[in-house]
């Protein structure tokens, strides 16, 4: 499994807007793809002052699906012209992690 992490600022006054892209149009864009080995995509959020940080974490079972995703140059960031409208800066290039171990809480 691969983690694939990638960040975007928003001022304030374009923080709800951007959200709102995100979970209405951009997400959804993506599941439609129903792309082989795509397992999910996260949406996080942090307030900073000034401005808002958005963090996504997408999961991929190999790096075949990320190819599928983005093309060759894994690392290249996925951000659509909408998205650069409201977005203060982001980051150019997406970081990649392999997931080394994963479990679950202990019930009770």
């Amino acid at each position: 499994m691969i983690a694939r992490v990638w960040h975007g600022w928003t001022t304030q006054a374009m923080t709800d807007t951007y959200e709102g892209l995100l979970r209405g149009e951009i997400f959804p864009s993506i599941l439609a793809k129903q792309l082989p080995g795509f397992v999910r995509i996260e949406l996080f959020r942090r307030e900073l002052g000034q401005e808002v940080e958005f963090m996504t974490v997408m999961w991929f079972a190999s790096q075949d699906a990320i190819t599928a995703f983005v093309g060759e140059d894994h690392g290249v960031s996925y951000v659509p012209a909408s998205a650069r409208q409201v977005l203060a800066r982001f980051d150019e290039r997406a970081a990649h992690y392999e997931v080394r171990e994963e479990r679950d809480a202990m019930p009770g």
